[in-house]
């Protein structure tokens, strides 16, 4: 059974896409989200051989409708990915995601003789998996500073490492942060509701900036807002964007990258194969989230890492607790999972800088961690009542709302990877080295410090100005 919060969000994520229907996957697991009566296929022959077998499989079933297939995108397009529409949502479930398992599986015996995959369902990228980050940001005074802490490093933009941020824009005030003085990027596109409350998410690509330029002072760092939209994008859109968020400045050293998804398969996401191939061919090193499902199902972009002529060109983090002894509670793990990085109770740049600005919480906290652990997680803990949860068991009487004045506590892996690629992007200026996948591989040999994530010893990177928080231990519940 999926978690409270990952159903909350799916609503969530349905309202900021009101012209796509969408539905969970595979089953009541709910790893994934994906458009309702569309897979997708690769351009030219094998788009016509999915929507032939289609056609013909669905002619023998009489539930469905062969005449609605169809393309649904044009065939010619930069990630070589075409739309096929296999049903249409308006007529129920027949016409929309049991459409897709019908199409998914008439090209089963394609897929086995061909030896590879041919069709896939059209998922949800996200910046949240488990449709969100491991918490939602909580006030930070001023006077606390950042934590990782700022590294003494002088910015000099002779030597700085080009590092590329792919998420949601800067907030208007970034600049009012030392550490943000020289970022450059995308400007959020709304930051407030009608009420001037922030939107969810809103200053997502602002914290990892400044959770980068901490780490890592001497970077040129530029955020694109690709992922504006409730930090959410379809697959079919995502190898799209991604090219355009490169194309605007060109290949860097290092790109951070704190969205995905899982699909319930070992290779690789279809809507960004052709940039995953290109991203190969390139000298950027791609530093991903592993995502916040508390899963050992690979994660992608992330997972690539664990692919074959990919192991150089990707590195997979994951997220450590505040003590940065073991694991997050939320964070996923797995062999496909190459490095694990703090990623709990970080403290970086949000907004309110000018003056305070107000954000009502979304989602309730629980009362006992919603993955089974035992400490004083972000499950559990600043406690709050969230205004997502409403109506359900926990209902809450009123939305918890706070005020931001600059600085946010906040946690996921979406946090742990910037932390890495800052990490990367250090020991580049430190040594100085100019091949980002070089200085990756330099920094997991010599930097041997271990975390335990579920009974494994894995490598950790840990920044020396980063400042562990212990960890409590909270009852079980009864």
């Amino acid at each position: 059974m999926a978690p409270r919060r990952f159903h909350e969000q799916f609503a969530q994520i349905q309202r900021s896409m009101p012209g796509v229907p969408l539905a969970m996957g595979p089953d009541d697991s709910a790893e994934f989200f994906y458009e309702k009566g569309v897979v997708l296929a690769r351009d030219g022959e094998e788009a016509h051989l999915v929507e032939d077998t289609v056609r013909t499989h669905f002619a023998a079933a009489p539930e469905l409708a062969a005449d609605r297939v169809r393309r649904a995108s044009p065939q010619s397009n930069r990630t070589g990915i075409t739309r096929i529409q296999v049903g249409d949502p308006a007529h129920g479930d027949a016409g929309g995601d049991l459409a897709v398992a019908h199409a998914l599986r008439a090209l089963r015996e394609h897929e086995g003789r061909a030896g590879r995959r041919l069709v896939s369902r059209n998922h949800v990228v996200s910046i949240a998996v488990n449709a969100c980050p491991g918490d939602e940001p909580v006030p930070a005074p001023l006077a606390a500073g950042t934590n990782p802490a700022p590294e003494g490093t002088r910015y000099d933009p002779d030597t700085a490492v080009a590092v590329l941020v792919v998420d949601t824009g800067l907030m208007h005030d970034h600049g009012a942060a030392p550490l943000l003085a020289h970022v450059r990027g995308d400007r959020q596109i709304q930051e407030t509701d009608d009420d001037g409350v922030l939107e969810q998410y809103v200053g997502h690509g602002t914290f990892i900036a400044g959770l980068i330029a901490a780490v890592a002072p001497d970077t040129d760092i530029t955020v694109r807002g690709t992922l504006d939209d409730a930090g959410a994008v379809l697959e079919s859109d995502f190898g799209h964007r991604l090219f355009e968020a490169v194309d605007a400045g060109g290949w860097p050293d290092i790109i951070s990258l704190s969205a995905g998804t899982s699909n319930g398969r070992t290779d690789g996401l279809l809507g960004v194969d052709a940039f995953m191939r290109e991203l190969r061919r390139r000298g950027t090193l791609l530093v991903a989230a592993a995502g916040n499902n508390a899963s050992a199902t690979p994660f992608w972009p992330a997972a690539y890492a664990d692919l074959p002529g990919y192991a150089d060109s990707v590195l997979s983090v994951g997220a450590l607790r505040s003590d940065g002894e073991h694991g997050a509670c939320f964070s996923n793990h797995g062999h496909w999972v190459k490095a694990y990085a703090p990623g709990e109770r970080l403290t970086s740049v949000l907004t309110g800088f000018d003056k305070p600005v107000p954000y009502v919480y979304r989602h309730s906290t629980y009362d006992a961690c919603r993955f089974g652990f035992h400490y004083a997680c972000t499950c559990q803990s600043p406690r709050h009542a969230g205004l997502l949860s409403e109506g359900g068991d926990n209902a809450p009487a009123k939305p918890d709302q706070v005020m931001f004045e600059g600085y946010a506590h906040w946690s996921g892996t979406s946090f742990a990877a910037p932390v890495a690629a800052g990490m990367v992007a250090a020991h580049m200026t430190a040594h100085g080295e100019r091949d980002p996948r070089a200085a990756c591989r330099h920094l997991l040999a010599s930097h041997r410090q271990y975390a335990e994530v579920r009974g494994a010893h894995v490598p950790a990177l840990r920044p020396p100005t980063w400042r562990p928080v212990p960890v409590q231990r909270s009852a079980p519940p009864v």
